[in-house]
């Protein structure tokens, strides 16, 4: 059983001791936070804060305070940082993480135009908290990768590196990144000649290549850096593109 609830401001400093952990106790935090009385504590973490097109994705995860006595299921003990991850593992953790009976899941994205209007940053953090909003039940502490985020909307501990010491912030991670991916492939096929398959938006000399032949298409950010050049020749102004599905 799960310990019941006290406070999660009172509590934080129990995320504070697990920041500190050997990162290979990846379930310390969350241990940490369960038994103290937190039952749903998410991990946070973002996919697409640095792409020059694209959206950007924020999933979170909360897993089972029942783990802290029985211990992780062993199918996820491999589970990392996304970027440690090959695609294909990433792709299996994915559906294994969806699919778990035990594990509650969210994920929410902020589209290009969004992000030229209130800059990356703004648009991470409002990411951030859309999928913290869908989660039943909600949860009541959050673990963020990186660094804490003054918008967000509980209590939360930063862990840097996070995704490579918390496992909830793993899944989130790996989460982001697999729908973030999937997406750009979609991208892709409206979109052809700019590698969107291959880069996922990032800007390689491949990707920078095909923008200066190409010039940019509607789902570039225009408030980054090369589109804000003199040199750089933008289109008209088009209408909001909806995202590849709907």
């Amino acid at each position: 059983m799960c310990s019941s609830i006290t406070t999660a401001r009172a509590l934080a400093p129990a995320a504070s001791k697990c920041i500190n952990r050997p990162a290979q106790e990846r379930l310390s935090c969350e241990r940490e936070l369960w038994r103290k009385g937190l039952r749903f504590v998410a991990g946070v973490d973002e996919a697409g804060r640095g792409p020059l097109a694209g959206p950007v994705v924020a999933a979170a995860v909360v897993l089972p305070c029942a783990w802290a006595e029985a211990g992780l299921d062993p199918r996820l003990h491999a589970l990392n940082d996304s970027k440690q991850l090959t695609e294909a593992q990433r792709e299996e953790y994915y559906a294994l993480l969806t699919a778990h009976p035990d594990i509650r899941f969210a994920i929410a994205s902020v589209a290009v135009e969004v992000i030229d209007r209130i800059n990356i940053l703004q648009a991470t953090h409002r990411a951030m908290n859309q999928a913290l909003a869908q989660l039943q039940p909600p949860p009541e502490y959050a673990l963020v990768d990186g660094r804490p985020v003054k918008s967000l909307a509980l209590p939360h501990a930063a862990l840097v590196k996070g995704d490579a010491r918390s496992y909830s912030i793993a899944g989130a991670s790996v989460l982001a990144k697999v729908t973030r991916d999937r997406l750009m492939r979609e991208w892709d096929r409206r979109y052809p000649g700019y590698g969107f398959a291959e880069h996922k938006g990032y800007g390689t000399p491949q990707h920078l290549a095909a923008i200066q032949a190409l010039g940019p298409c509607p789902i570039h950010r225009r408030s980054f850096a090369p589109f804000r050049s003199a040199e750089m020749e933008l289109p008209l102004t088009l209408p909001p593109e909806t995202p590849p599905g709907d």
